[in-house]
């Protein structure tokens, strides 16, 4: 029987010990770096947008004038987008999951569509852009309008939201379940009373961070044309919009030929910013109270 080698147990403890002081020292910088870059944009932008935001700047309408614009037509925008696309992403979103989760059966048929959408929610925005443009704007004619529009978004971020809401009611104990079947419940007052809540915060969860990106995306409205120009407030789904986003996109293409509208970038993002803060505050605050009841 061979003895260890305190000695050579030392001086390997002491390799690892050095390797792993390197490493947290280098993933420490690089989360430091990340935190310095974004608060030097959020710094930036509060500085050059503060300034910019009041009562005129939320109410008024879009102008060519850099001093009269406002965004209320974009803030309106958006609300009328997320009145589409949230029932329809958490409708489908949930059924789906739902439906894969405890009603399919294991098999070939179930597997592929597993696959196929955990890979859509890798797709670049821009091809849900394009698909939305072909289907929605051409195919079915609505035109670039808020229908449209949440219909498109709402593909973007279905994905997310299936594979989010099959982790959580993956997540609920499997003892809950046999313990309602046998109180004699059905499969559907199971799901109903038993798996959905206790699921539902982690549901929310999910929910939360795909309405945050619908809410921040460019590029599938940019594609489908939704416009930044003088329009009325979109009264309504059918009414031609444009959203925080896009103007802001807009706005800073313009800042290359009148430097205020750099300024007025500025205002709508800190606006955006603390329509997503607000967005994900109430989230947090439903989902914390669930999570206390179940």
């Amino acid at each position: 029987m061979k003895y260890v080698d305190a000695a050579q147990v030392q001086k390997k403890m002491n390799g690892r010990i050095l390797k792993n002081n390197i490493l947290k020292t280098l993933f420490l910088a690089a989360t430091l770096f990340g935190l310095v870059i974004l608060a030097i944009l959020i710094i930036r932008v509060l500085l050059q947008g503060a300034s910019w935001i009041n009562l005129d700047f939320l109410t008024g309408k879009l102008s060519t004038s850099a001093d009269r614009a406002g965004i209320m037509g974009a803030i309106l925008g958006t609300f009328w987008l997320m009145v589409v696309v949230i029932p329809v992403t958490l409708f489908l979103g949930v059924g789906t999951a739902i439906y894969l989760e405890l009603y399919a059966r294991k098999g070939k048929f179930q597997s592929f569509v597993q696959t196929n959408i955990a890979n859509l929610a890798g797709v670049p925005s821009i091809v849900y852009g394009i698909l939305g443009m072909t289907l929605f704007v051409r195919a079915l004619d609505f035109g670039n309008i808020v229908l449209a529009g949440g219909l498109t978004m709402s593909l973007l971020v279905l994905p997310i939201i299936i594979v989010a809401a099959q982790e959580a009611v993956r997540a609920v104990p499997q003892d809950l379940s046999e313990a309602s079947y046998g109180m004699g419940a059905t499969k559907w007052q199971t799901v109903k009373n038993i798996i959905l809540p206790a699921a539902l915060p982690g549901i929310l969860t999910g929910s939360i961070l795909s309405l945050s990106r619908a809410i921040g995306e460019t590029a599938p409205l940019v594609v489908i044309g939704i416009p930044a120009l003088l329009i009325p407030f979109p009264g309504g789904i059918m009414d031609k919009f444009t959203v925080l986003p896009m103007q802001i996109y807009y706005w800073t293409l313009d800042s290359s030929l009148v430097a205020e509208y750099a300024n007025l970038a500025a205002a709508t993002i800190i606006v955006l910013l603390v329509l997503l803060f607000l967005l994900n505050a109430t989230a947090i605050i439903i989902r914390n109270k669930f999570q206390k009841r179940y």
